[in-house]
């Protein structure tokens, strides 16, 4: 066997590929760590030398002025106005004046608030006018009514229905145990 030592050897051509390869890729390693993020950095340095940290003045604080309150003699303005020799009239105490009847069956347009019902249309036959009102969402479905039924979620009566509105009274708890009638119209929608 015969060992050759120089440069054309077979391990000697090797290790200068090698050698050579390595040198290829530090080079294009040396040439990628440049100035990759050189606009970046730039960037940077201009928002540091442009920044100003200027905080606005604050606002003058006006001294407080205190006013002592004069009108003691005067009515309260949280109470109810009333004639001192006239007594306020009495809008339904408990057990007076209108009631929603409790005992009766409930109706399909009472679970939906009056502002969410439409008018739409009105039928006439054999001397009844019948109205057509289109439930809210998310049912919008049209139901047929006439005067006496009941829609609206405050106890509301159809009283009148005419080609251009239906005509609802309603019953409001006024505070005090009793209702307070209240007249709501409901117009045609076209």
């Amino acid at each position: 066997m015969q060992v050759m030592y120089g440069r054309n050897t077979p391990r000697s051509r090797a290790a200068w590929h090698r050698l050579g390869l390595m040198a290829v890729l530090g080079l294009l390693l040396a040439g990628c760590s440049g100035s990759a993020h050189q606009d970046l950095e730039e960037y940077i340095e201009n928002v540091r030398r442009n920044a100003h940290g200027v905080v606005p003045k604050l606002p003058e604080v006006k001294p407080y002025e205190s006013v002592s309150y004069s009108a003691y003699s005067r009515r309260d303005p949280f109470t109810p106005y009333s004639e001192p020799d006239q007594e306020p009239p009495d809008t339904g105490s408990f057990g007076e004046g209108p009631r929603p009847d409790f005992n009766r069956k409930r109706e399909t347009l009472e679970q939906f608030p009056l502002d969410t019902l439409k008018y739409v249309g009105h039928l006439e036959k054999g001397g009844v006018r019948w109205g057509l009102i289109q439930s809210g969402p998310p049912d919008e479905t049209v139901y047929r009514v006439q005067v006496g039924n009941h829609i609206g979620q405050n106890y509301g009566e159809i009283v009148d229905i005419s080609e251009s509105r239906i005509k609802v009274v309603e019953l409001i708890p006024n505070g005090k145990g009793g209702w307070i009638p209240r007249e709501a119209t409901l117009p045609l929608n076209e």
